[in-house]
């Protein structure tokens, strides 16, 4: 009979990649910018147009900047204004994170952003591969009411993590979900179902698009990433493939 369906989110760095997400057939979007540094939060204009084009569940990456996840006072007044915003707006979720200099949860910092949230769904996002101890980060977690952690494994990418993942896995034992998520594509994402155990997976389906005009010196390039709707549809078949598989 198979197993239950497997959710695909997606890494949108843009309005059109957030598009190309939904037409490809991803579950929910995780509307970003600068992937090239991790992602940041994004502007006003790409929030409010995707909320208006997007039927499906939307969320929103609240990071200043890429680096670390140790904020300033600033930075943190930020992340609770652009929380607010999103709710404002009517997103569906917001993706946030921090730390302390000692690789733990910043909790009180965290407990605000997840207040501002308000009915809001929370992902705790890969400051999570920083930390210094995983227990007792996932039970900060599950503390805060997230819903889910995004996690490589503390790897490079979520295939060589797969085993850290059935770990926290089994850890949380059903109180929050763990999202399999870096350097996952095609040729490798039914691998990492299969030795994660993860229900849910996250990975960016980007093309190098080619761009126009000229070419300026280094750093100011035409060529910029998008996500790939052909590229969504593969991973989404390969998805279904092992739920159809009992995966």
């Amino acid at each position: 009979m198979g197993s239950p369906p497997l959710l695909l989110e997606i890494a949108a760095n843009s309005l059109a990649s957030a598009l190309a997400a939904q037409a490809g057939g991803a579950d929910r979007v995780e509307l970003c910018e600068n992937l090239g540094e991790g992602g940041a939060t994004p502007s006003y204009g790409t929030l409010a147009l995707a909320r208006e084009r997007l039927r499906i569940p939307l969320y929103v990456l609240i990071r200043p900047r890429g680096g670390d996840f140790v904020y300033s006072p600033d930075e943190w007044e930020v992340m609770r204004r652009d929380v607010e915003l999103c709710a404002r707006l009517g997103c569906d979720g917001v993706v946030i994170g921090a730390l302390d200099v000692a690789g733990n949860i910043e909790m009180a910092g965290c407990r605000v952003l997840a207040e501002a949230a308000g009915t809001m769904g929370i992902t705790f996002h890969r400051a999570f591969d920083c930390v210094a101890d995983r227990a007792a980060a996932l039970e900060d977690v599950v503390a805060l009411g997230c819903q889910r952690i995004l996690t490589s494994g503390g790897a490079d990418d979520a295939l060589r993590g797969a085993a850290v993942i059935a770990a926290d896995i089994a850890r949380a034992n059903g109180r929050l979900a763990l999202m399999a998520g870096a350097g996952l594509t095609v040729g490798n994402i039914a691998e990492a179902v299969r030795a994660s155990g993860a229900r849910e997976v996250h990975a960016s389906a980007k093309v190098l698009q080619p761009g126009e005009g000229r070419d300026g010196p280094s750093g100011l390039e035409k060529a910029y990433w998008r996500t790939d709707s052909a590229r969504v549809r593969q991973l989404r078949q390969r998805l279904d493939a092992c739920a159809a598989e009992g995966l």
